[in-house]
């Protein structure tokens, strides 16, 4: 492993639309820690400044480019950017634009996989809110009822894992598993995270390197990436024959609940099963929002409804309806 702690043995892949918001600070960050390392923006197609801002930065900076992801999907760009510039690198690092990272992080990832014998490193998430509903969903996604305990969403001990936010992976591991599944919009890395480990390696969960996650700022824009995320779910279950996880399951009682609400009218305990878990979510929240000395945390119980009702709904239409509606959606197409 000589030399793998230089920062140049990775490529860093930066899927982006529309980042405008957040790319100078983070490629201004990337430069100066590792001004020799190779940094690749797949874009997705961007209507915003994000490729003028990749534009301006490249004409001083060779090591960064800028390429065209015509598939938008995340996963598609990251697999492009291995095929056209990953030769002569060691490392993979994916690197989301809309998250805030810790100094020296690149170096740090490599160092941690070296130390711990590991193809694949990945990081914790801490979420945080700007303002409005946004802090309610921070506030949620930081807690126990917005995600079941998820090792990779709260900040504990090092360990390996069978899944994380992707961070870093071995190039050679990356393309022996086949790289993301571009027919997966969402869940596609804990789909890779199943193929990785088929394929022998390990993924060692470090502490010292969460980073921060700005999550959707609305109700609406939270239902639907939850919903999203429930179908990839599925997608992954199906596929690798997975059983779910406590916290994966409790989430699917939510619709069932919902729709037995529904029928109240005609009979009034249908209503118990929903009213509890409300009453759960929201005592819940206003705990998480007391101790926040925040109003807007006191809403997290609202945002980690949201989540489960989303989540659910999509596993379960995913399960059960998925495979009906691609065929006929081939059948169409035919």
């Amino acid at each position: 492993m000589s030399g793998s702690l230089d920062p140049r043995s990775a490529l860093i892949v930066v899927p982006c639309l529309n980042e405008e918001r957040h790319l100078p600070a983070l490629l201004a960050q990337l430069l100066a820690e590792g001004p020799a390392q190779h940094i690749v923006v797949a874009d997705g197609g961007s209507g915003d400044r994000s490729r003028e801002i990749v534009h301006a930065l490249a004409r001083t900076h060779p090591n960064l480019i800028l390429m065209d992801n015509p598939a938008r999907l995340q996963s598609a760009g990251i697999n492009r950017a291995v095929e056209r510039y990953g030769i002569g690198h060691r490392w993979l690092v994916r690197i989301d634009a809309h998250c805030d990272y810790p100094t020296g992080y690149v170096p740090a990832l490599i160092s941690a996989a070296r130390r711990h014998a590991a193809g694949a490193v990945v990081v914790p998430m801490v979420s945080r809110g700007r303002s409005g509903f946004q802090i309610a969903a921070a506030a949620a996604q930081n807690s126990v009822i917005g995600t079941g305990g998820s090792p990779h969403r709260h900040v504990g001990e090092g360990r390996f894992v069978d899944h994380g936010h992707h961070a870093l992976i071995a190039i050679d591991l990356f393309r022996a598993a086949g790289g993301y599944d571009e027919s997966m919009a969402t869940n596609e890395d804990a789909e890779l995270d199943c193929r990785i480990g088929q394929a022998g390696g390990r993924i060692w969960l470090e502490p010292s390197l969460a980073l921060t996650y700005h999550p959707r700022s609305t109700p609406l824009a939270l239902w639907r990436q939850y919903y999203r995320y429930g179908r990839g779910r599925a997608q992954t279950v199906t596929r690798h024959g997975l059983r779910l996880k406590l916290r994966q399951a409790v989430p699917l009682l939510v619709p069932a609940a919902a729709a037995l609400a529904l029928l109240a009218p005609l009979s009034g305990p249908l209503s118990l099963p929903c009213a509890a878990w409300a009453g759960l979510c929201l005592g819940a929240g206003a705990a998480i929002g007391i101790r926040a000395g925040s109003g807007w945390a006191m809403l997290s119980g609202v945002a980690a409804m949201i989540m489960h009702l989303g989540w659910g709904t999509g596993f379960l239409r995913e399960r059960l309806f998925g495979a009906a509606v691609r065929r006929m959606g081939t059948a169409g197409s035919g």
